[in-house]
This record gives structure tokens, C-alpha cells and sequence, in this order.
């Protein structure tokens, strides 16, 4: 898995590349979370757009990310979900937990409501 961020108004989009399979990927994606969180940054969006497949590691990897979030009074947002992953969201109820959002742009703007 490959991590990219990118700030855009006042949010963060972090870009998940790949197979997200948890193990060693999550300690890097942890890392980057409390480092923006220690920067100050609170508004997070998790665009999965390029993630090719996510196992039950994965999931639990985003779920410890918006708990994380959510103890430091911040959000965490998913945009651009595959339709793989979507379903993936559906069939484990946690579409229900997460926000997500056709696009990033749409993330960004609902931080601002």
C-alpha cells in the first residue's frame, strides 16, 4: 500500500494506493494520523479511489483511524470508494460509520457545514 497526502482547504486527503491489508501499513497510517493530529489538523478524508482490495486488516485499520479521529474531536471522512470497497462497507454495516462521499471535493465542502 502507498500513502500520499495532500492538504485542501482546511482538510487533509490522505490517498491510499493498492492492496490495503493492514500489518505493517497500519503502524505508518497511525503514525500519520497522531502526526497530524499533533500539527493541529483535524479534518481528514481517506480517498480510496486507487485501492485495488481491502481484506478484514484493512477495514479494521480505518476503523482504528476514525477512532483515533474521533478521540481528538476530529473527523475522519472516506471519498471516492471503489465499488469493491463499497459493498465491502455495506456487507460489514460499517457504511453506517462512515461518511463517505462520491468525491473529494464533496468531503471537503461538508467539514465547512
Amino acid at each position: 500500500m502507498k500513502i500520499k497526502t495532500q492538504e485542501q482547504y482546511g482538510a487533509v486527503v490522505i490517498e491510499l494506493k493498492g492492496n490495503v491489508m493492514g500489518g505493517d501499513d497500519t503502524k505508518e497510517f497511525n503514525e500519520l494520523l497522531h502526526k497530524l493530529i499533533d500539527e493541529g489538523k483535524k479534518n481528514v478524508i481517506i480517498d480510496l479511489a486507487e485501492v485495488k482490495f481491502m481484506n478484514s486488516s484493512g477495514l479494521g485499520m480505518l476503523i482504528s483511524g476514525l477512532t483515533t479521529m474521533k478521540k481528538e474531536n476530529g473527523h475522519l471522512k472516506l471519498a471516492r470508494t471503489t465499488d469493491k470497497i463499497e459493498s465491502l462497507l455495506v456487507i460489514t454495516k460499517l457504511i453506517t460509520i462512515f461518511e463517505s462521499f462520491e468525491t473529494v471535493e464533496e468531503a471537503v465542502k461538508s467539514f465547512s457545514k
